[in-house]
């Protein structure tokens, strides 16, 4: 394992952490895992860190099995690793595969929530990273019409849960690093649909980034320093 990786990556959970304040000592914190190498990252990482820091938090790795065949391995890691989880066995049948991916949020989002109340969870973390924030600016652009994209840290049913997203800061490159280097391509997502838009959008911006390496960090900057007195209040197509 490369050191100065790991630190890099644990150092931007750090800053992702304490800008947005997202962990408070005492926290019980649901980890969705779907087994692709973003949310194991951040579950490794979520874990490690209770040795580094004085924050003491409680972690709980959930695995929401579509029915793809993706729970026997997940389960088998959770194990190796002396993590505890849950595995919530369902079939997500879409009524239609164009709009699956969204439909197929919605209810594993539904689910966690279910499982954070029974349970007495308060916090939801995700493993979105920074490839993830520009892409979704882009897709709801394109496709919604509108200009917004994931959130550090989002509240729902007057504040009884927060989704967090750790990995906030963290570029994808690093995680694909990492992941490679921790022998985790053999786990996956198994979702046979994780082909979609955003894959179109991630080549577009791969492609913007190749060209000016300063693109990618302007557009991150530009999300948060939105200037809205040179954005019209309302407008309505003709």
């Amino acid at each position: 394992m490369n050191n100065g990786l790991l630190r890099q990556i644990n150092h931007l959970i750090g800053k992702a952490i304490s800008t947005y304040n997202m962990i408070k000592d005492g926290d019980r914190i649901i980890v969705a895992v779907s087994g692709g190498k973003d949310s194991l990252t951040l579950l490794w990482f979520l874990k490690e860190r209770l040795k580094w820091i004085p924050v003491n938090y409680e972690i709980l790795a959930v695995h929401i099995d579509l029915g793809f065949n993706s729970s026997k391995r997940l389960e088998a890691f959770f194990k190796e690793n002396g993590i505890s989880y849950e595995i919530i066995k369902t079939e997500i049948k879409p009524n239609n595969t164009k709009n699956f991916c969204f439909f197929c949020s919605r209810q594993r989002k539904r689910l966690l929530f279910e499982l954070a109340d029974r349970l007495g969870f308060s916090k939801i973390a995700y493993g979105h990273h920074k490839d993830d924030v520009i892409e979704t600016l882009f897709m709801n652009i394109f496709y919604s019409a509108n200009i917004s994209t994931m959130l550090p840290v989002q509240e729902f049913f007057d504040r009884k849960f927060q989704i967090i997203r750790p990995l906030y800061l963290v570029d994808e490159v690093l995680i694909k690093r990492f992941s490679k280097a921790m022998g985790w391509d053999k786990i996956g997502n198994q979702c046979p649909f994780s082909l979609s838009k955003r894959t179109e959008i991630k080549d577009m911006l791969q492609r913007l980034y190749k060209s000016n390496k300063k693109i990618k960090p302007n557009i991150f900057h530009a999300i948060h320093n939105i200037r809205p007195d040179y954005l019209p209040h309302k407008w309505r197509p003709l």
